[in-house]
């Protein structure tokens, strides 16, 4: 057994035994000796000479060939494991490994000749055996035996939960050694914002700065590519960078020769899988979502957990629009080739989501395909928007449909354009998502630990104001000659000024560009302005919501949002969220609003605290600037609390001031 504290091989049990019986059968001759000495003493003598030599020729041999013994055990252990390896992967049973998620990562060859896929294959269960779902998975250690057909030929598999910390209990390699990927953040763009001359040189101090760090935590690190770099470390040396905050993060950022670009890095990592392969496919998933994040972060991704480093710089917008005209193209060839198109976004929707879906639908119509935008609660703030197409004759009357209807209409060939939102819990239909094998997502919002899977295409850009401005650049490089309306228009208009508040908060150059467009084709502000007023009820309980407000530890507005009698209290909690940034000291604001049996939690700040990782604390998500989640079975009061302890941790943690 390999030890930490020493680093040798120690033998143990009836193996030990054996070994030290010359030793103990020493000191059995020497009470045979102690009693000849009173029996005949010359004798006694003899024997002790004897018993000398032989210690002296024992201990000798012992200390000698014990690293020869131990070594050949060491052999003999490898080799046994190598032909139990064997014996598994030659078993006329086919046998497969998965992981939580129902992804294979190891079979055998009578199952893959059964399957005819190749020990390479990583992808679900259920692609092979339809049967076989997420949902049939054992959650206990007791099995489950699952009927299928497959070919022609009937089988019964059977699966058995193997807990993952008993398997690493016996492979201290695995345990002990996880997978890095770093990232370069906005590469080209750093090195655009300085002379040509000087590039080279900043690339080598990155380079320096990257395996300075990666070589004083004993890891090993290898350039792959210009802005990329692979990473092995040791167990000891991922907690060591923990326990540091990944001050890599912040020391790149000194680099600083005449770039107008501070250099941001995005490290992934992947630990504690059942294999290489496994903490590879962890650490390249782990190095996406920081990179979907926004970048300048650190992610750590096992079998049970995601935790997030950092990501406290806001992501620069990129000026090339080359990555939308690329994306609009695949779109337009997944759209082309389907019968029909479900758009949805996120449950409650908002300007956003609804102009987003209107934007996609027109590309649908320009591609002459059917589609159906899924919506099922329309609120106050929504109803004038929708209104402008529902009983419009320039519409279809199934334009928007509910999820049961959605359920019922045919998919085999169909699409499902996801909108402003990425975690599949939230939005419209989650069934949806299972029901349709094309899916498409495009959203603004950080990636965060539960992501749409197996999407076909996905967009998602945190630097961009809303998914509307996305949305209208995809619609100017579709390819065809889109003509979009004046409701839609004004629709698309409409989720860019509610996301931006009123271009406020999060605006670039795109983003009004993307305004620009809108107006060529109809857009109106006027006319948009009077979509979005207020009622008088839901302007008063705004205006409360921002009399009631307590400010904590001196930069933390925390309020109430009751907005009895109001459609839509969670619009206005967050538009009151937005309201109490305009009071000077308060670095981010919080308003609760109880709502369907849960309370949700808007959260707002300008620049100096990232919203976005205390909401995650919560449970929720969103951006730097605009974040929220939704708690269940606690009070108002309750809710305050734990967001009052969060703040106090995360302070004292040092994540945020």
């Amino acid at each position: 057994i390999m030890g930490e504290k020493n680093n040798h091989v120690g033998i143990k049990g009836r193996l030990a035994g054996y070994f030290n019986a010359p030793i103990r059968l020493g000191f059995l001759l020497i009470l045979v000796d102690l009693i000849i000495y009173f029996i005949d003493w010359p004798s006694g003598l003899v024997l002790t000479c004897f018993l000398i030599v032989y210690f002296a020729i024992v201990v000798t041999l012992y200390l000698n060939n014990r690293t020869i013994l131990t070594g050949e055990l060491v052999s003999f252990a490898t080799e046994y494991g190598q032909i139990q390896r064997r014996l598994l992967r030659d078993l006329t049973i086919p046998y497969a490994i998965l992981d939580d998620t129902g992804r294979v990562i190891w079979s055998n060859l009578a199952f893959e000749r059964v399957t005819h896929k190749d020990k390479s294959y990583r992808k679900g269960i259920q692609t092979i055996f339809p049967t076989l779902t997420r949902d049939t998975l054992p959650l206990q250690q007791t099995g489950n035996d699952v009927s299928l057909e497959f070919e022609g030929s009937y089988y019964l598999a059977h699966m058995t939960q193997i807990p993952l910390d008993e398997m690493a209990e016996n492979s201290d390699i695995i345990d002990a050694a996880g997978f890095s990927f770093i990232y370069m953040d906005d590469y080209d763009e750093a090195l655009e914002s300085i002379e040509d001359v000087r590039r080279s040189l900043l690339i080598a101090l990155i380079d320096r700065k990257v395996n300075k760090y990666i070589a004083s935590v004993d890891g090993i690190c290898e350039k792959i590519e210009n802005d990329k770099y692979f990473v092995v470390l040791r167990k000891k040396s991922l907690q060591q960078i923990r326990d540091n905050h990944f001050d890599l993060l912040t020391d790149v950022k000194t680099v600083n020769i005449g770039n107008e670009m501070a250099i941001t890095v995005s490290i992934g990592i992947g630990m504690q899988g059942l294999s290489y392969a496994q903490n590879y496919e962890f650490a390249r998933s782990a190095v996406d979502l920081a990179l979907g994040r926004g970048g300048d972060q650190a992610v750590i991704k096992t079998p049970d957990n995601t935790i997030y480093y950092g990501g406290k710089t806001q992501q620069v917008e990129k000026s090339t629009r080359v990555k939308a005209r690329v994306k609009a193209q695949a779109l337009k060839e997944i759209i082309a080739s389907k019968d029909r198109v479900f758009i949805m976004g996120h449950r409650i929707p908002d300007p956003d989501s609804f102009g987003a879906a209107i934007g996609i639908y027109r590309i649908c119509k320009t591609l002459n395909k059917e589609s159906h935008i899924v919506l099922n609660e329309i609120n106050n703030t929504l109803k004038p928007v929708v209104s402008m197409f529902q009983n419009n004759k320039d519409y279809e009357k199934d334009l928007f449909v509910t999820s049961t209807q959605a359920l019922d209409l045919p998919a085999e060939n169909a699409a499902l354009v996801v909108v402003d939102v990425n975690k599949p819990s939230i939005t419209e239909c989650p069934e949806l998502l299972k029901k349709v094998s094309s899916i498409i997502v495009l959203d603004h919002h950080r990636a965060g630990t539960e992501v749409i899977e197996n999407a076909t295409l996905s967009y998602v850009e945190a630097y961009a104001s809303s998914t509307c401005e996305m949305v209208s650049e995809l619609l100017q490089y579709i390819g065809e000659t889109v003509h979009v309306r004046q409701e839609e228009a004004d629709s698309m208009y409409g989720g860019i000024v509610v996301d931006t508040n009123n271009f406020n908060s999060k605006t670039g150059v795109r983003t009004f560009e993307a305004a620009a467009f809108l107006r060529r084709n109809g857009a109106d502000v006027t006319r948009v302005r009077k979509l979005f007023r207020e009622d008088v009820d839901e302007y008063k309980a705004k205006a409360d919501a921002v009399s009631q407000a307590e400010i904590y530890r001196g930069a933390y507005a925390i309020s109430i949002c009751t907005a009895e009698g109001c459609q839509s209290p969670t619009v206005i909690g967050a538009q009151a969220a937005n309201e109490l940034l305009n009071i000077k000291g308060v670095k981010a604001s919080f308003v609760l609003t109880e709502y369907q049996n849960q309370i949700f939690v808007s959260a707002r700040s300008i620049d100096e605290v990232n919203v976005q990782v205390i909401m995650e604390r919560l449970g929720g998500g969103g951006h730097m600037n605009i974040a929220g989640c939704q708690m269940e079975d606690v009070t108002v009061a309750e809710a305050i609390g734990t967001l009052k302890r969060t703040i106090d941790e995360m302070i004292a943690d040092g994540e945020i001031s």
